[in-house]
């Protein structure tokens, strides 16, 4: 049972990484500098997008409504799948822990105002 539900979760994980690239690949200027990694944490997965310094702003939207917009699909995704999605934002090149602090959807709590 973990082998099939393992790659059900593999294939779930391919699935959100695909639609949160192609999401920032609309966004921005520098599409062939997205990139999105799927991390397992536990019963989760930490979706790590990563684009261009000049697109960070882009993907994020004012106020952080654009990142709150990919959270709400992801979260809505993840009802579906029964399986929980977090989205962590970074500057290409620039490893930050806990990446950008945006505002995080649904009463996530992100760790900052």
């Amino acid at each position: 049972m973990s082998d099939s539900s393992s790659g059900t979760r593999a294939e779930l994980a391919r699935s959100m990484t695909d639609l949160v690239t192609s999401l920032a690949r609309a966004l921005v200027d520098h599409p062939d500098q997205v990139e999105v990694e799927a991390v397992a944490e536990g019963e989760a997965t930490l979706l790590r997008l990563r684009v261009a310094q000049a697109d960070l702003g882009k993907v994020i939207g004012k106020q952080g409504r654009t990142a709150r917009s990919i959270r709400t699909l992801l979260g809505a995704a993840s009802m579906k799948a029964q399986h929980r999605f977090g989205l962590d934002i970074q500057q290409h090149g620039v490893d930050v822990p806990g990446g950008v602090a945006v505002p995080a959807a649904h009463g996530e709590d992100s760790g900052e105002e």
